[in-house]
């Protein structure tokens, strides 16, 4: 965690840095991941949340040690630096056993973050925040926090157990919760100075209870609401005056900065002002994979218009057919049939997301891919169907290539969270055109 530590250091002394997080197990979401930190020679944070990775394989199918493992397995084959590969683990607590009892639920957690710190993640969200089965509806900051400390103890012993690089921490959480707003936003409060007092010195407390004062130094970030959300069709942009006094707030306190949840869909320039402003980590989750779905999307209307339909690989049908026979990943958050089609492939929230893996979603992508083949495709299909990669393959920067065109459909979305915490370069805005191109 050399890395972030120092990244930190450099954002409270002034400069306008951050880093992203990259919350997603897809593996073209990390490839284009991994291709945009190449290019600006930056380190990569990779993040699992607690129901996609977990030590019951969680809806990814795959435990800490397995999430590892397969990230490491993409970074040697991009020929992505290990040591420069960050690994998070985020909304680590109850969050998955929230029906359960909080002893139930808390015993779980325990095996969870020990899994997480055995497998060597190390950036640790600890997130208490959800009442459990037999908890009052609303926990108070105190009980959260000693569940927080509670288990920070158990990573701690863990490290001392497996050695390595010591965790780095995270605490607090935004409401709403992990994901995106689960209804029609109406309106969203940015967090109050007084509240994130509070969460920093019942945490400290806690820790000092358990005997953490160790471990305190290593707490870097305070999860936060800085008034950025999204739900299924709209986006609420940071305004920076609203956040002024919880910005102004943490720079009093040595070693924290802020992390900013549900980020995706922010304007190049609110992402900007959010790091400015000290929230230094910005997460994208959803925005990433919904890039990758439109991306997938043109394809396939590329494939239909250029080879027809005679043979093709259906992609949309055939996800749509999945997600439908399925439905336990979308029916509590779409809950409208007349707009049910729309909200499944168009949503924000993109709930498409938890079905890429699913066997014949894997295999309609790859009958669509393998269809295309390696070749160019038709220019004026790219620029009715992919716009964007139309005009990079058109300007010398990007090959005519299926491959490259479904990864610079993530790129160019991650390339705004690269300019954001790194604005003193202008990769994220512009690319150098390949001389091999022209």
């Amino acid at each position: 965690m050399k890395a972030l530590l120092e990244l930190v250091g450099r954002h409270k002394a002034g400069e306008a840095v951050g880093i992203y997080a990259l919350c997603s197990a897809h593996p073209v979401v990390l490839r284009a991941g991994m291709q945009e930190a190449l290019r600006t020679g930056s380190p990569l944070l990779v993040e699992a949340t607690s129901n996609q990775v977990n030590q019951f394989g969680g809806y990814t199918g795959m435990k800490p040690a397995d999430f590892h493992a397969f990230v490491m397995r993409l970074a040697d084959e991009a020929g992505f630096p290990r040591d420069r590969l960050l690994l998070g683990g985020d909304h680590l607590g109850p969050n998955c056993w929230q029906g359960e009892s909080a002893d139930s639920a808390m015993a779980k957690s325990e095996a969870l973050i020990e899994q997480y710190v055995e497998a060597g993640f190390r950036k640790i969200h600890l997130d208490c925040s959800m009442a459990c089965a037999d908890d009052p509806p609303v926990l108070p900051e105190a009980v959260v926090a000693q569940r927080a400390a509670r288990l920070c103890a158990v990573a701690e012993k863990t490290h001392a157990r497996v050695g390595g690089e010591a965790p780095v921490y995270v605490i607090g959480t935004e409401v709403p919760v992990p994901g995106g707003a689960h209804e029609d936003l109406q309106e969203l409060a940015v967090t109050r100075s007084d509240a994130a007092a509070q969460t920093i010195a019942s945490h400290r407390d806690a820790f000092g209870r358990w005997g953490l004062e160790a471990a305190w130094p290593r707490v870097i970030g305070l999860v936060v609401q800085p008034g950025v959300e999204f739900d299924h069709h709209k986006v609420i942009d940071y305004v920076a005056p609203k956040a002024k006094a919880l910005s102004a707030f943490i720079e009093h306190e040595p070693h924290l900065i802020y992390e900013a949840h549900s980020t995706d869909y922010q304007t190049p320039a609110a992402l900007q002002a959010l790091v400015r402003d000290h929230f230094a980590i910005v997460k994208i989750g959803p925005g990433a994979t919904f890039a990758l779905r439109e991306a997938l999307w043109g394809l396939a209307e590329i494939e239909r218009e250029w080879l027809g339909d005679g043979e093709g690989s259906h992609l949309k049908d055939v996800v749509l057919g999945v997600m439908q026979a399925r439905p336990q990943h979308w029916q509590k958050y779409y809950s409208d049939p007349a707009r049910q089609r729309l909200d499944l492939q168009f949503s924000l929230s993109d709930r498409i997301r938890y079905y890429w893996a699913q066997p014949e979603v894997r295999e309609a992508c790859a009958r669509m891919l393998n269809r295309l083949g390696d070749g160019p495709l038709p220019l004026t299909l790219l620029s009715q169907y992919l716009p964007l990669q139309y005009a990079a393959v058109r300007d010398g920067v990007l090959p005519n290539a299926v491959g490259a065109l479904l990864h610079e459909g993530v790129g160019q979305v991650l390339r705004q969270y690269v300019a954001a915490c790194t604005p003193e370069t202008g990769e994220a805005i512009t690319r150098e055109p390949d001389l091999a191109l022209t």
